[in-house]
């Protein structure tokens, strides 16, 4: 077992109000399954894709990867999980502005430590040119089409060779014909044997994984299986 979350309850409090944004999910996620987490705006789905990208935690519950206990780890041992076993690819890129690609995809590397400058480089043009970005190594994200920029984001969250690769609305912010463009990578990364993870409210997009789990009102309401 891969992943596996048990009882996981996430509230925001917003002035008086509280927000359960997770009302006690329990799911397991095999290694190398391809996973859509569908549902409306507002059902939780990126809550918990935040969580299991170890860049949010349970109001309660708990979060297992690889059977070790993530609300147990600190710091470094964190950070170290974050960087190493998660790919995070986010629906509006997240690529910094003022450096150029190959700069952008090899910040993962630089977090790592222990690697030359040369190897950062090498491994970041390796995964650009794999995604078909070798001939933007120099460019600035502002200089690249939005298919681009995500393809660019994808070679980011690839470039430590993570265990999973966790899409929030991958396509969110493109048309249509570039949206099936990144749907086919990840696609891709599915039949490398990757554990691809998407969130999504988009059945097209889910229509990709072997596997929907439906979120409403911050429950797992039923799953489907291809």
């Amino acid at each position: 077992m891969l992943i596996r979350t048990d009882s996981l309850t996430k509230t925001y409090d917003l002035g008086a109000a509280q927000v359960h944004a997770l009302r006690g999910v329990t799911l397991s996620v095999d290694e190398g399954e391809y996973v859509a987490i569908m549902g409306p705006s507002g059902s939780g789905k990126s809550t918990l894709m935040h969580i299991l990208g170890c860049r949010d935690s349970p109001t309660s519950g708990t979060y297992a990867l690889r059977d070790r206990n993530v609300g147990e780890l600190r710091g470094k041992a964190l950070a170290t999980v974050r960087n190493r076993e998660i790919g995070f690819v986010f629906q509006n890129f997240n690529l910094l502005p003022r450096i150029d690609l190959l700069s952008n995809v090899s910040l993962p590397l630089v977090y790592r430590g222990a690697i030359t400058g040369a190897e950062r480089k090498r491994k970041a043009g390796a995964v650009l040119e794999k995604l078909g970005l070798a001939h933007r190594l120099g460019h600035r994200p502002n200089e690249l089409s939005g298919g681009e920029r995500q393809r660019a984001a994808i070679a980011r969250a690839l470039v430590n060779d993570p265990s999973i690769v966790l899409a929030d609305e991958p396509t969110g912010n493109l048309d249509s014909r570039t949206g099936r463009e990144i749907m086919d990578v990840l696609d891709g990364l599915s039949r490398e044997g990757r554990t691809v993870v998407i969130v999504t409210h988009d059945a097209s997009v889910a229509e990709h994984a072997r596997r929907v789990i439906h979120f409403e009102d911050g429950i797992v309401a039923r799953e489907d299986r291809r």
